[in-house]
């Protein structure tokens, strides 16, 4: 899978996990749904600041990039509040929108008004292709060691790339 498809797939992944947060009516079945989401979305700005904004980096890009990693230092102070929270605290439910409000909006701007349609254009099938392969591999490597604990540590100002 090419890694502008790939990014695209995790942006519906965590769509649907905000989904099923908002619907869960238990707080066990939430907390769980949470945690699965925190990891998601660690795991997936990881592999964007990592490998996926280094090698789109160009003239054309370089101003949104260093937005987009603006955006996930909003992110990831959200979500480390949040992480600090059970879903029965009052404010679990009102920090979770305004994360969901943040991801949403960061994602939709590099899927259809910024980054991805230029990238289409910088990198030809095989090189997306590529780059989707390794940042798979490292997305499943760092799912299974919980990213979700790093975020908080990572906090202190936006990823370099």
């Amino acid at each position: 899978m090419d890694a502008v498809q790939l990014l695209k797939d995790q942006h519906d992944a965590v769509d649907r996990l905000f989904a099923m947060i908002e619907e869960a009516d238990d707080g066990a079945r939430k907390a769980a749904l949470f945690v699965e989401l925190a990891d998601a979305l660690a795991a997936h700005v990881t592999i964007e600041e990592d490998q996926f904004y280094p090698a789109v980096k160009a003239k054309q890009t370089a101003d949104m990039l260093l937005e987009a990693t603006e955006e996930h230092l909003a992110i990831k102070r959200v979500l480390a509040d949040l992480l600090g929270l059970t879903p029965t605290d009052p404010r679990f439910t009102a920090k979770l929108k305004v994360l969901q409000e943040e991801v949403t909006h960061h994602a939709r701007e590099e899927e259809e008004a910024k980054l991805f349609p230029k990238v289409r254009r910088l990198l030809d099938a095989d090189e997306l292709e590529a780059l989707g392969g390794e940042m798979s591999t490292q997305y499943e490597a760092l799912l299974e060691a919980s990213p979700r604990f790093g975020v908080p540590g990572d906090l202190a100002h936006a990823a370099a790339i």
